[in-house]
């Protein structure tokens, strides 16, 4: 999996494993750049701020980037120091959704002469996409989506994965797919009416219409709306830097827990907490916790 990684900091230590083609970072660091083709991706004070990067093709995903998107997910997964995401994009617009020319290679089905054969592959092509965008939703690290500007398609598929959402006033989102005679197929349709309203969203589906910022925050599509791209980076990356202070073990069992519980009954919910806390409950984390609020001092977690 080919994924270099550049320093940043002279006083970093760095040290890189490559096991089976996986990549395991060990390191005692201030700052790094994991580097990819269509994504920034830097690391700071336990917080990585992935940004897409293909700003002027309005950070539309073509076949190399929803590639790459599953590997940061699953790298910052792997990587211990990584505490929380922080998802935002270069230019001038959020994403654009998929690449036009991706969708238009569908026609290279059209060369398969077998049906079942050319609908098996179809089939597979659309999963492989599915679980790129599962892969944000699977990653152990909570993510932050920052959104600015257009939000469209695919766009839509992968906020919709995020932990939580902030946007600015001219952020919009858009079902467009329903306008392309498509059914959206990546997880919009499955994860959205779990966000917000049913009602709104069946709306946004059936019209491919514009929701700007502040409608977005009032349904609870979005946690806050921000006037400047600027105040918005700077309420993320605060809500980050206090996810980053918190015990690492106990965030990663709070996604999985919030997550077990969006897909099953309370309690098979209640069922599967008793069992985490059991395995989970007694940790160095615990000790450090109570240290600290016996010194009223910040706790220290190790990664």
């Amino acid at each position: 999996m080919p994924c270099p990684y550049e320093m940043a900091g002279k006083n970093s230590l760095f040290s890189v494993i490559f096991i089976r083609e996986k990549v395991f970072i060990h390191l005692h660091i201030y700052s790094f750049i994991m580097t990819y083709e269509s994504f920034k991706v830097e690391i700071e004070n336990h917080i990585a701020t992935v940004s897409l990067n293909r700003p002027d093709k309005a950070n539309s995903l073509h076949d190399k980037a929803w590639e790459e998107l599953q590997q940061v997910f699953e790298n910052l997964d792997d990587t211990p120091e990584v505490r929380v995401i922080v998802l935002a994009a270069e230019g001038r617009v959020f994403c654009a959704g998929i690449d036009l020319a991706m969708l238009m290679d569908i026609q290279r089905f059209e060369g398969v002469k077998c049906e079942g054969r050319k609908r098996e592959m179809l089939r597979k092509t659309v999963l492989k996409l599915q679980e790129t965008i599962t892969a944000i939703e699977r990653c152990r690290k909570p993510v932050l989506a920052a959104i600015h500007g257009a939000c469209v398609g695919g766009g839509v598929d992968i906020v919709s994965a995020c932990d939580m959402r902030y946007a600015t006033q001219n952020a919009y989102f858009c079902i467009k797919e329903i306008d392309m005679g498509m059914v959206a197929d990546l997880g919009t349709l499955q994860r959205l009416p779990k966000i917000i309203p049913t009602g709104i969203a069946n709306e946004l589906a059936y019209t491919g219409r514009k929701m700007y910022g502040e409608e977005a925050t009032g349904i609870g599509l979005t946690n806050k709306v921000f006037e400047t791209r600027e105040e918005l980076m700077a309420h993320v990356m605060e809500i980050a830097a206090n996810i980053a202070s918190k015990s690492p073990l106990s965030i990663r069992g709070t996604k999985e827990m919030l997550l077990y519980t969006r897909d099953h009954s309370v309690e098979d919910a209640l069922n599967y907490m008793a069992a985490w806390n059991a395995g989970m409950l007694v940790s160095d984390d615990l000790m450090a916790a109570f240290a600290a609020a016996m010194s009223k001092e910040q706790a220290e977690f190790s990664n």
